[in-house]
C-alpha cells in the first residue's frame, strides 16, 4: 500500500494536482495510507468516511434514488462517491471505495465484492474487484487497487493533457 501511495503523492505533486478520498469499507485506511507519505500535504485535500448508507447521500452527494435502487455496494455509487468527494473537497481527483469486507455478505452482495472509483478532470472510471481473504486483507487490497486505479487514470490523463499542450490544474475550487 505504501509504495502505491508514494507513487500517487509523487505524481500529483509533480503535476500540482490535488486529491480527495471518500471511503466506505476501508473506513479511513485509504486516507491514512496517503498521509503516511512525506509531502502528502501538498496534494491531499481531505476526505470523508461514509460508512453508513445515509451519509453517502448526506455528505458525499450520492443520489438517494441510486442508493435506494442499487444499495451502497454498486459501481454507479462508487462513481458518485468519487465525484462527490472531488467536488465537495475542491480537488482535481476524487478516489472512492465501497464494498463488503465481511465477515458476512451485505444486502445479498458477497464478501470481497468491492468497487473502487476515480473521478478526475477528464471523467470517472470504476473498477469491480472480487477479493479473497479476511477483513484486513480485503480492506488493504481495496486501498492498493484504488491507488493503482488513480495512477493508471492519471497517466492516461497526462497523455491527454500533454497532447493538448496544457499543464496541471492545481487546486481549483469545485465547479
Amino acid at each position: 500500500m505504501g509504495r502505491a501511495a508514494a507513487g500517487v503523492v509523487h505524481r500529483l505533486t509533480e503535476r500540482r494536482e490535488t486529491l480527495a478520498t471518500v471511503e466506505s469499507l476501508t473506513g479511513g485506511l485509504l486516507a491514512a495510507t496517503i498521509v503516511e507519505i512525506a509531502g502528502a500535504s501538498a496534494v491531499y485535500r481531505g476526505g470523508l468516511v461514509v460508512y453508513a448508507t445515509e451519509l453517502k447521500e448526506w455528505l458525499a452527494g450520492v443520489p438517494a434514488q441510486l442508493l435506494a435502487e442499487r444499495g451502497p455496494v454498486d459501481a454507479d455509487v462508487a462513481a458518485a462517491l468519487a465525484e462527490g468527494g472531488r467536488q465537495r473537497c475542491g480537488a482535481d481527483w476524487g478516489l472512492a471505495t465501497t464494498g463488503v469486507a465481511g465477515p458476512e455478505p451485505q444486502d445479498g452482495k458477497p464478501v470481497g465484492l468491492v468497487f473502487v472509483a476515480v473521478a478526475g478532470p477528464d471523467g470517472t472510471q470504476v473498477r469491480e474487484l472480487h477479493l479473497d481473504g479476511g477483513r484486513d486483507q480485503i480492506r488493504g487490497a481495496s486501498v492498493t487497487e484504488a491507488l493503482r486505479l488513480l495512477t493508471e487514470h492519471a497517466q492516461l490523463s497526462e497523455g491527454v493533457t500533454a497532447a493538448a499542450g496544457g499543464g496541471g490544474r492545481g487546486g481549483y475550487a469545485a465547479e
